[in-house]
């Protein structure tokens, strides 16, 4: 039976700020590949490898004291104008890739204007505005995986 490969120095600052993310979304677990290299984080899970490219696995550490971008985060999902995710899947800004993006901070939405879309399932799902204002946070990226609850938007 092979050893795994070393994991490098580099290797393992990309772990430990994969670990803090998983922390500050609420996520599960995360998969990156980077020059033909994976790296996946989980938390609570023993993960398999499908890939022929080693695929160094690493559980995430007991939760970290709460930093900046943390309480960002929570401050977020109390704010009264907060639009969570209805779903678990991956969130897209734009009809297609390469279009125009539904929404912009400072973007003016009515009641049932489409945010965004949450692919769950091979299934695209339109997120409609639940008010009319105005957006003043965009709280995901595009193509980023979502969890249920999570905030996404912030309309005033």
């Amino acid at each position: 039976m092979a050893k795994p490969p070393k994991t490098t120095l580099v290797d393992r600052e990309l772990i430990q700020e994969l670990s803090k993310l998983l922390d500050e979304t609420g996520l599960t677990e995360i998969e990156i590949e980077q020059d033909g290299q994976r790296i996946r984080v989980a938390r609570g899970s023993v993960a398999v490898a499908a890939a022929p490219a080693p695929v160094p696995v690493v559980r995430a550490a007991a939760p970290q004291p709460v930093g900046e971008s943390t309480s960002k985060a929570m401050d977020a999902a109390k704010h009264p104008g907060v639009v969570n995710s209805p779903m678990v899947g991956t969130a897209y800004m734009a009809p297609e890739p390469g279009a125009r993006p539904f929404i912009e901070v400072g973007s003016k939405v009515k009641a049932g204007d489409t945010l965004l879309i949450i692919e769950a399932m091979k299934t695209m799902n339109q997120i409609p505005a639940p008010r009319a204002g105005t957006v003043t946070q965009i709280l995901c990226e595009d193509g980023q995986p979502v969890e249920f609850g999570e905030p996404l938007v912030i309309i005033e």
